[in-house]
């Protein structure tokens, strides 16, 4: 391998130089992208949003855009604008964490117009240790870990190389190695037979520079470690239409024998985009975004391996479009507008910003005195930038911030570190921990008060989810199939079968529902009013003395989200 002063494509590197990170960045981000599905299979309860390769993915793109138009040389000027772009564009935990490894990254970089192995390692342990720092239980067997070992890996080839190639290298084994280790040291991962998602992820960008420095394609196949969605899950959540992307077509197909899933995807990816693939009882299902010109291959390239029973083409264009006002009717405007503005307060009163999966569930939000709704949940975890949008928005400097999601907490916190206000992130988990702790909001009081308030309301509730599981598991003690109903109480899996009335009656009987006076249903955008009321109906026959209440949520793939207090 030759040697060169900076870092080009098949070459060793001394240094890096501004260009060179930015190449790097777009190597990493290019590899995570093709990759960031089976990061998605990788979540460890087998519900229909595994989603932290894609929170990955879109803070990467963030941190890219950032310094796109960028060709300044100076490395530190680079590394400033990619962790700006990264932490406004942080989705989700995993998310948010890689924006405070590149901020470490950075902050270490600043001075300088390039960077060699010695910066490098230098630049790894500030970039692991800001994050290990912006948690506030950091726990081990995460994307933690993997940033920690993959820092002192650098360090350590520092110490026998100045070739930033060889570096890296080293680096990368590690972070493998790191990633393979992590259910040893979280026993949740074990149960699941998984690694830690978001360490894979860190590991697959880092993986991504090097593969750029040795000249070896980008362009790979998914790994086969992806595992399948369920027929119930393909195409259930509306995906972003790239430029060019404009049909949607998804075929029902048996196949005639069994599929080389890389094989598969990669014939698939040179078609379109968007790509998802479902297996069920002797039927599968394909899912993908394509060009006009291109709307009839996939249908061509499934009759060659099996037999096709239906299939379903609609432009996006105009699904979108239709989606947007349905949404609009609802909400006043579409996920990708500012958020809906309502109850608004004077300067010094305390305002609420609150996270929401669906329709109904905002206007619940809203009727409780929230002044910002943020559209988002767990399959569209809203970023950084988002929410400190709606934090800014308000004509008060005093803020609470309701995420409603244990996996937007981190982006809440940062959106209220960042915003300059004296704003508040009150750690609920769930959508029925943020409707009760809405019940302590008091527009005049004191904030610090009121927030310790709303903590304690949001403890007391018991929450409950039914959805369809994605895959098969033994979580709990409890065997999950893949397509089965899937119930968790309080997060936890707690019943899974083929029967709805007996998994959800599990589930109650874990929320203590029997000790609880008031319960109340939000049934999701899949689920008929009909449907939810006879579920009620059945809710009170198991419990006399229970009062009901039946609300449209609007959520995706949760059939109910249940609140008992």
């Amino acid at each position: 391998m030759t040697e060169s002063r900076h870092t080009s494509r098949g070459q060793g590197s001394v240094t890096c130089d501004g260009k060179s990170l930015k190449r790097l960045l777009e190597a990493g981000l290019a590899w995570l992208d093709r990759n960031h599905q089976a990061v998605n299979a990788l979540n460890v309860f087998p519900v229909p949003d595994g989603d932290t390769g894609t929170n990955m993915l879109l803070t990467l793109r963030s941190a890219y855009g950032e310094v796109a138009e960028d060709d300044s040389v100076h490395v530190g000027r680079i590394a400033q604008r990619i962790a700006h772009g990264a932490l406004m564009g942080a989705r989700g935990n995993s998310g948010v964490i890689v924006s405070q490894i590149f901020r470490g990254f950075a902050r270490k970089l600043e001075p300088f117009p390039e960077f060699d192995a010695r910066q490098f390692a230098l630049a790894m342990r500030e970039g692991s240790d800001t994050a290990y720092k912006g948690v506030v239980k950091p726990v081990e067997g995460t994307i933690l870990t993997v940033a920690r070992q993959a820092a002192e890996a650098a360090e350590i080839a520092a110490q026998s190389t100045t070739n930033l190639t060889d570096a890296l290298s080293q680096v990368v084994n590690r972070c493998h190695a790191a990633v393979a280790e992590t259910p040893r040291l979280l026993k949740v991962l074990a149960d699941a037979g998984v690694v830690d998602a978001g360490g894979q992820g860190f590991a697959l960008i880092l993986e991504g520079m090097l593969r750029f420095l040795r000249g070896e394609s980008l362009e790979a196949a998914l790994p086969a470690a992806y595992q399948p969605l369920s027929i119930e899950a393909v195409g259930a959540a509306m995906q972003t239409v790239e430029p060019g992307q404009d049909w949607e077509v998804v075929v029902d197909f048996r196949p005639g024998q069994a599929l080389d899933l890389p094989v598969f995807y990669g014939q698939l990816e040179t078609m379109g985009t968007s790509i998802q693939y479902g297996e069920g009882e002797n039927l599968c299902r394909l899912h993908i975004h394509l060009g006009k010109e291109k709307r009839y291959q996939p249908i061509e390239f499934i009759e060659a391996l099996g037999t096709v029973m239906n299939v379903h083409m609609e432009n996006l264009l105009d699904q979108v479009e239709r989606q947007q006002k349905g949404r609009g009717a609802a909400l006043g405007q579409s996920p990708l507008l500012p958020p809906l503005v309502q109850n608004e307060v004077r300067p010094g009163q305390i305002a609420a910003v609150a996270i929401a999966p669906g329709e109904g569930i905002a206007q619940v939000f809203l009727s409780l005195g929230v002044s910002r709704v943020v559209p988002g949940g767990q399959t569209m975890n809203p970023s950084t930038e988002q929410i400190m949008a709606a934090i800014t928005s308000l004509d008060t400097d005093r803020v609470v911030v309701l995420p409603n999601n244990k996996n937007i907490i981190l982006a809440a916190r940062t959106a209220c570190e960042m915003s300059g206000k004296h704003a508040r992130t009150i750690p609920t988990r769930n959508v029925p921990q943020g409707v009760s702790a809405l019940l302590a909001l008091d527009p005049d009081g004191d904030v610090d008060a009121i927030a310790e308030a709303m903590e304690a309301l949001a403890a007391e509730v018991s929450s409950g989810e039914i959805t369809t599981a994605t895959r098969e598991v033994e979580l709990n003690g409890i065997q999950v199939k893949n397509g089965h109903i899937l119930g968790l109480a309080n997060g936890r899996v707690t019943s899974s079968g083929p029967d709805i009335c007996q998994v959800l009656r599990d589930t109650l009987s874990e929320m203590g529902t029997q000790d609880r006076e008031l319960l109340t249903l939000y049934y999701g955008a899949g689920t008929l009013p009909e449907q939810a009321e006879e579920m009620a109906e059945q809710i009170r026959h198991w419990y006399p003395s229970l009062e009901v209440e039946v609300v449209y949520g609007g959520q995706p793939h949760y059939f109910y989200i249940i609140s008992a207090e």
